[in-house]
Order: structure tokens, then C-alpha cells, then sequence
């Protein structure tokens, strides 16, 4: 079963925001949110294309 954790709604402003957990953490800085009857649901946004994945490859440095 999922992880779960019981949240306070709070406003910002003229939004409703819910604070969200290390835990729970997305990648990225981007997402999407959808609602699915009387859920929401946020997917992260994955960066897509040949310059998207050459920056999360790290190389080992060399030592002289």
C-alpha cells in the first residue's frame, strides 16, 4: 500500500496549498496536476530529449 500522511490545507494568498514532506518531494521544479473526481494527483515533469539526459550523466574526474 502507498505511504500515506494526513496534511493541513492552508492558504496563500487567494490559493489553497497543501506543504509538501521530504518524503514526498518531486524531482525537478516542474509538474502537473490533475484532478480525478475528488482527488488530485501531481506528476513530475520529465525532462525529455538528448540534452536532458546528457545533463544527469556524471563522469568520474580524473586525477592527474
Amino acid at each position: 500500500m502507498p505511504e500515506r500522511r494526513h496534511v493541513r490545507l492552508f492558504r496563500n494568498g487567494r490559493n489553497q496549498a497543501v506543504r509538501i514532506s521530504v518524503g514526498f518531494e518531486l524531482p525537478g521544479d516542474e509538474a502537473i496536476m490533475l484532478r480525478d473526481g475528488d482527488r488530485l494527483v501531481i506528476d513530475p515533469m520529465r525532462k525529455r530529449g538528448l540534452v536532458a539526459l546528457l545533463k544527469t550523466i556524471t563522469y568520474p574526474r580524473l586525477e592527474r
